[in-house]
Formats: structure tokens, sequence, C-alpha cells
């Protein structure tokens, strides 16, 4: 199974997962929390970037791809740990839809 050590865990694909990220808006800064399951990690090293998918307003699907080592990350915490995944990529959960799209 595919994963990164991120702050003493190690997150593998498939997990569901809450990425904390700083929002700079003119003066002001806030964290705002994106929620999803964890498709992809890809690069090496400084270059290692994920992408989180989750399910919007209207069943839209959205994604967000961060590199692994941005400053604008706060935390990254693991909110439930994926079960048997067989592929390194879940890019067929972008064909899914309703409550098949967010199980692995």
């Amino acid at each position: 199974m595919i994963s990164v050590k991120v702050d003493e865990q190690n997150i593998h694909i498939g997990d569901t997962v809450r990425v904390h990220s700083k929002v700079v808006e003119g003066t002001k800064s806030r964290v705002q929390i994106f929620e999803g399951i964890l498709i992809r990690l890809r690069g090496r090293d400084v270059n290692k970037t994920f992408t989180v998918r989750k399910i919007g307003a209207g069943g839209i699907g959205i994604e967000r791809t961060w590199p692994l080592d941005s400053n604008s990350i706060v935390k990254i915490e693991v909110k439930k740990k994926a079960g048997k995944v067989r592929r390194s990529k879940l890019y067929f959960l972008r064909g899914l839809t309703g409550k098949s799209a967010v199980r692995v």
C-alpha cells in the first residue's frame, strides 16, 4: 500500500483525511478544513504531492492537490483508515456517484 509519513503518522491511499490549510484573504488569515478521500500520492522527496477528493454540494466532486511540504498546511489528521485498497491511484472514484463514491 502506498503511504507517506506526516507528523509521526502514516497516511495511506484511501484514508479519509482532514487537511487544515491556511488561507490568506487580504490582510486576514484563517484555517480552512478540507475533508475527503486521499486518492493520489505522487512525486519524490521535496516534490511529493497529494490529492484529496470530496463530494460537494449538489453531488459535485471536488479535488484539491497540495505539496506535502507546503507552508500553507497546518496539519493533516486521519479521520478514518482505509480498508483493503488494491490500487495506488483511486481515479475510478471520479466515475462513481452516491455512497459508492465515498466508500473505499
